[in-house]
């Protein structure tokens, strides 16, 4: 089978003549064929697949539809859902194909190349293919971004859109919320109050930068919080120090971190030692 990456370049030229690559032009039963499960466009509209029918109807079908063998007989769409879903609304017996022998990691390149090109995935559909490339196919953001013509830091962008509640990816995957909005919300740690603003934004109560602000706010918010409560912490360690030093008669220090601490006793010999141990006990 093909190895290597896909490109913009590369993509195109799947569909030219001259390809140095092997492929067989012909036709098959539209019975023969089935659509890729795992592609990233999840949802087709009704009314553009029969426009396309139309336009099928008239002129016939100019671009093949591009499938690859499978192991277990037939052939699996890697490019052209759209035209086969046309063809079947039609009923037509056969479709023009180009067959190659495509990878897994091959096929979901070039499915999520052909959508991004030329039919616009909507964020969420978007962002599941970039992570399914990374997760299931071992990409790096760096291959990814280099194979559809993107940053690095746009496709770790898109792919920290599905960490959002799912409340809120439902949003965005129907249009309620835009990209924009989602990337701004990520910026809350409330996830209540994420979802609040998200249903705020989503009926058209708040603009992308308005989002933007009122995360920021929050943070800050946070962070003064924060500093608040430990400035408190500090305070009760202070107390602690001198209380023990008084009870025991000895320095005291309580040295304290995030998420833990140690107490330290000074003592001066064998006999000061065992001295401050029974006193410990005894207070035990």
């Amino acid at each position: 089978m093909a190895k290597g990456g896909l490109g913009t370049v590369g993509f195109d030229s799947l569909f030219l003549d001259n390809s140095n690559d092997v492929q067989i032009k012909k036709t098959l039963r539209l019975a023969e064929i089935e659509p890729n499960r795992d592609q990233p466009r999840k949802s087709f509209s009704d009314e553009a697949i029969a426009a396309l029918a139309d336009s099928i109807r008239d002129h016939g079908m100019i671009q093949p539809i591009l499938v690859r063998p499978l192991d277990t007989g037939g052939y699996q769409i890697v490019a052209g859902e759209r035209r086969w879903r046309a063809a079947r609304m039609l009923g037509l017996d056969e479709v023009p194909v180009t067959i190659r022998e495509l990878s897994d990691t091959e096929t979901m390149q070039i499915a999520i190349i052909e959508n991004l090109q030329r039919e616009n995935l909507n964020p969420v559909e978007e962002a599941s293919g970039y992570n399914e490339l990374i997760e299931k196919y071992g990409m790096t953001q760096e291959q990814v971004a280099k194979m559809v013509g993107k940053s690095r830091s746009a496709i770790a962008n898109s792919v920290r859109m599905l960490a959002l509640p799912q409340r809120v990816i439902g949003m965005l995957e129907k249009g309620e919320i835009s990209a924009g909005h989602a990337k701004a919300l990520l910026s809350f740690d409330d996830e209540e109050m994420l979802i609040a603003v998200a249903n705020r934004a989503a009926d058209g109560g708040m603009t992308v930068r308005q989002v933007e602000r009122l995360a920021k706010k929050a943070e800050e918010a946070e962070n003064e919080a924060d500093i608040k409560a430990d400035k408190r912490i500090d305070n009760y360690f202070v107390e602690m120090e001198l209380s023990l030093n008084e009870r025991l008669g000895r320095k005291v220090k309580v040295d304290y971190g995030k998420n833990k601490g140690a107490l330290i006793l000074e003592f001066y010999d064998k006999e000061d030692l065992a001295a401050l141990a029974q006193k410990l006990t005894d207070e035990v």
